[in-house]
């Protein structure tokens, strides 16, 4: 087969008679292929020097170049002395890779590919050899020849280009050696370390030592942690415990490419597991720009690197518009948000920009520029470093040496200078402005905040506490204090922001996010002007803001499905059961945050903003109950029958939350006949389903390191406080057929299956139906009503003037008419709404009285959802300033404080009326008292 229809291009020989050596050797060449040859052995002695011991080998090669690479592999002996055989398989990839790639026939990712694959053979026969001679001489304790294939526990991390597949045509290898310390006794431990050393050393000999057949590839060992006083193996547990204490900004870089490429690859997988959090930070970590920016300093620095792009020397790896500034780019921001996305955690960097694009972190058309730049780059360094086999990043520094590169690459000596530096300033333009941004305008800042004392003090607070933080703050300070300079009272905003820092444990992280993000000091402020109490959650849980960069944090609600399928996709990435609860708990307050600014930046209404906390609470309680389950099941078995359902009530089960609600539920469980679980520690049904009740409170209300998720409230479950936290089926039906209250069967009318097997979901709805579809007779139910508002009123009296759910006519009395006309529609719908348009239709509320009923409900409803949203407790304007104010009145569409006030008390007025005109007089006789619901 001929290789000239797969030669897309052509070097020129610079000097031809190294060329025409080259075809005497190879007189089987012809066409194409003789052109390449005598083009590359021309402009390169090294090539020229390979084919002078490779000739013969060459012809087959050529014609079946992947068959070759395969062959020359897969075909090196698994036993003896591999330093023979490794150096042969080197001369004949190098030569083979070589021409492939100036001729066009491999792209870039499969020269380096096949380099790497040469590194990885090699690097597992020549670690299976030094171990095996341990083994042999009796060094390794306990080890024999079955443990040599992984290397009786010690593995060889691939670090750098090697690590994500991308190796030069003459680059040194970057390899971390560990070894797994838990496979030796203690006693065994010291002699054990010596021998992996010893092995590395030979490992490393092997592969490096230049003989009269050459070297396979230069090793270096140095990136392993402190390689001044460490051995060149090194166990895994004193790995991790330096990383976890010591890893530098650099590390952290080094291993997003690691992989283990030799011996133990199981013990090497677990310990990129178990150094996941030191590598991949949970929230965004924008402070990785500065890290990075720095390191590129220090490069240039120290390699004399800092002047301008000229092309004489210009090292087109460490210098300005070269190769590590597209790889600092890359890896920058797959640092800042892979702690979040697993998607980020790429090796090689084509694809990493590649998946950056698509996840919206680098511009499209920004990704497929750096994209085309760095396979230039890289291919102009192969080539450089073709000619002599050096491992040289600098251009030639003299005319005589760029007419050989233009030779190599077969083009325009002109044409290549152009270009080259046409790519570089590019390349330098696009990355500068990402680590250096240009100053900010200094904003105009009023005397009157500059000089205020709360801005004095500002230094002593802990954010500030560290160099760094003070440094990037002091960026960030005009910005801040002019933006609160235009809220409508500015020293009161200053003081809501003040009351933010000082709350604020740390500031690099989150000063780091605002400096590269600034439009989100808008958002901070907007938050502080408007809610200081939601301000101070934001001093203690800044991290919400990383949802704000993701992306889509201003894109329509998902809705309960798709957030429930998020979230269960999110805990499924977590193996350890308290790492996925923290997991939900930093995954809730994302979402609840996104909720809470799209109702203050008026991107939803009251009523979309009740749904939305609604569908979080439940995608919450969906996703996180079968986990809970699992967790219970691994010691107590599957769960004995049909499994358990939970009830969702009151606000929860009529979908309209707020910030701050907490959740009514009931547990109903059916065990189908099954006496008791099976498991380590079996235990009845009923203990059973009660103790897994008690873990699913315990997930969602534990304060964890990310806080807590939920408040829960179990008191509306059968018999209260004293019934069993979780109710039988059975039991639950003959509760509410024989002995319920008619309260309990107006809660009912709110009832929803949030989470649990479907199966049983729907015959608990089935059996709701099936209870509120012969309601009481509507007398009894209508006198229990007005008793219940005659004890509330005497235990709750009449109420603040601006509680939106306690008094008469106000939320909980309107929700109570609305349940019962729920009740004896015999449909029980569970909104409000519906609830007050079902009374109406059976007649005993009017159609006007309903209506009315409604529009207050819906007014106590923005005021309380806006309320909750900035404020915990009593609701007192003077106490909410000029931003908290306009918010509420803007949800409530009124003017000012005073005239919601006025609507509100007049509305409320009007409401008690029409109930108290639709209910009956209040008997003396003892009623029954209703337990509280949110």
């Amino acid at each position: 087969m001929s290789l000239d229809p797969r030669i897309t291009r052509l070097p020129r020989a610079h000097e031809p008679d190294l060329g025409q050596e080259a075809l005497t050797l190879t007189p089987w060449a012809e066409g194409d292929t003789a052109r390449l040859i005598h083009g590359a052995t021309g402009s390169s002695p090294y090539l020229a020097s390979l084919l002078r011991k490779e000739a013969d080998w060459l012809e087959a090669a050529l014609a079946a170049p992947e068959a070759a690479l395969d062959a020359a592999l897969d075909g090196l002996p698994e036993d003896g002395d591999p330093a023979s055989p490794l150096r042969q398989a080197k001369r004949r990839v190098a030569l083979l890779a070589g021409l492939c790639d100036l001729g066009g026939i491999w792209p870039l990712d499969q020269v380096t590919g096949a380099l790497t694959r040469l590194a990885d053979r090699a690097v597992d026969l020549a670690l299976r050899d030094a171990i095996g001679r341990e083994i042999r001489r009796g060094k390794l304790p306990g080890a024999t020849a079955a443990d040599i294939p992984q290397a009786a526990g010690m593995v060889v991390f691939a670090m750098g280009k090697m690590g994500a597949g991308e190796l030069n045509y003459s680059s040194d290898i970057d390899l971390i050696c560990l070894f797994d310390e838990s496979r030796f006794e203690r006693d065994d431990y010291h002699e054990a370390r010596a021998a992996f050393i010893r092995a590395t050393r030979r490992m490393t000999a092997t592969l490096s030592d230049l003989t009269g057949e050459g070297y396979v590839f230069r090793t270096d060992l140095r990136l392993r942690p402190d390689p001044a006083v460490t051995p060149v193996c090194m166990a895994m547990e004193g790995a991790e415990r330096y990383y976890e204490s010591l890893g530098r900004a650099w590390e952290r870089a080094a291993w997003i490419k690691a992989r283990p490429c030799a011996g133990d690859l199981e013990a090497g997988a677990r310990f990129q597991e178990v150094l996941r959090p030191f590598v991949w930070r949970k929230h965004l970590d924008f402070a990785a720009i500065k890290d990075a920016h720095d390191m590129r300093l220090r490069y240039r620095e120290a390699k004399g690197l800092s002047g301008p792009i000229t092309l004489p020397g210009h090292n087109m790896k460490l210098g300005r518009g070269g190769i590590r500034e597209i790889e600092f780019f890359t890896q920058t921001r797959q640092i800042i948000a892979g702690g979040r996305d697993p998607d980020l955690r790429v090796r090689g960097t084509v694809p990493g920009l590649a998946v950056l694009a698509e996840k919206g972190w680098v511009p499209g058309d920004v990704a497929e520029t750096l994209t085309g730049h760095y396979r230039f780059h890289r291919e102009i360094e192969h080539r450089m470093q073709m000619v002599q086999d050096a491992q040289t990043h600098a251009l030639p520094v003299n005319e005589e040496g760029f007419h050989r590169l233009a030779a190599i690459t077969g083009r325009d000596l002109h044409e290549l200078k152009a270009d080259l530096s046409a790519r570089l300033e590019e390349v330098h333009a696009l990355t500068e402005g990402f680590f250096a941004p240009e100053a900010r305008a200094e904003a105009q800042v009023p005397d009157m905040l500059e000089d205020s004392p709360l801005v004095a003090r500002w230094t002593s607070y802990p954010a500030l506490r560290s160099q760094r933080a003070v440094e990037i703050f002091t960026r960030l300070r005009p910005e801040i204090l002019s933006r609160l300079a235009r809220a409508a009272r500015p020293e009161e905003a200053l003081q809501a922001f003040d009351g933010f820092l000082a709350g604020l444990p740390a500031g690099v992280q989150l000063f780091s996010l605002f400096d590269a993000n600034p439009q989100l000091v808008d958002l901070l402020v907007d938050i502080v002007s408007t809610s200081p109490d939601l301000a101070r959650h934001l001093a203690r849980h800044a991290s919400v803001f990383d949802a704000v960069i993701g992306g889509d944090f201003f894109a329509p609600w998902p809705g309960v499905a798709a957030l429930r399928a998020d979230l269960a996709e999110t805990l499924a990435r977590e193996a350890d059961y308290e790492r996925q609860l923290d997991m939900a708990r930093r995954w809730a307050k994302e979402w609840h945050f996104r909720a809470g600014v799209h109702l203050l930046r008026g991107l939803t209404d009251p009523e979309e903003a009740a749904q939305h906390y609604a569908d979080l609470a439940e995608a919450v309680l969906a996703a996180l109950l079968p986990v809970v389950q699992q967790e219970f099941a691994a010691k107590h078995g599957a769960a004995p029958g049909r499994g358990a359902v939970v009830l969702g009530m009151g606000s929860l089960g009529a979908g309209r939350l707020h910030a701050r609600s907490d959740l009514d539920l009931i547990v109903i469980y059916d065990p189908a006949g099954v006496e008791a679980s099976e498991g380590r520690r079996p235990l009845p049904a009923r203990t059973y389903y009660a103790r897994l009740t008690q873990a699913l409170i315990t997930a969602m209300t534990a304060p964890m390191a990310e806080g807590r998720l939920y408040e829960v409230d179990m008191r509306l479950r059968p018999s209260g406080n004293q019934g069993p936290v979780a109710t039988s089926l059975t039991a639950f039906t003959e509760y509410q057929r024989g002995q319920a209250w008619v309260w309990e069967h107006l809660a009912l009318t709110r009832a929803r299956v949030v989470a649990g097997p479907a199966d049983l979901a729907a015959d608990v709805e089935a059996l709701r139906h099936d209870l509120l579809g012969s309601p009481p007779p509507r007398d009894r139910v209508l006198a229990e009503l007005a008793q219940m508002r005659a004890r509330i009123a005497a235990a709750r009296g009449a109420g603040d003037p601006w509680d939106p759910k306690l008094g008469r006519g106000r939320m909980q009395d309107i929700e109570l008419v609305a349940q019962a006309g729920a009740l004896l529609s015999g449909q029980a719908p569970r909104r409000t709404a519906r609830g007050l348009a079902a009374a109406a239709r059976s007649g005993w509320l009017d159609r006007a009285g309903a209506d009315h009923l409604a529009s207050t409900h819906r007014l106590l409803w923005s005021l309380q959802i806006g309320a909750r949203l900035i404020a915990d407790g009593a609701l007192d304007p003077e106490d909410l300033g000029a931003g908290g104010c306009a918010f509420l009145t803007r949800l409530a569409g009124i003017d000012s404080p005073d005239a919601l006030r006025l609507r509100i008390a007049e509305m409320a007025e009007k409401s008690a009326a029409i109930i108290d005109a639709a209910l009956p007089a209040p008997e003396t006789r003892n009623a029954e008292t209703p337990r509280p619901e949110s």
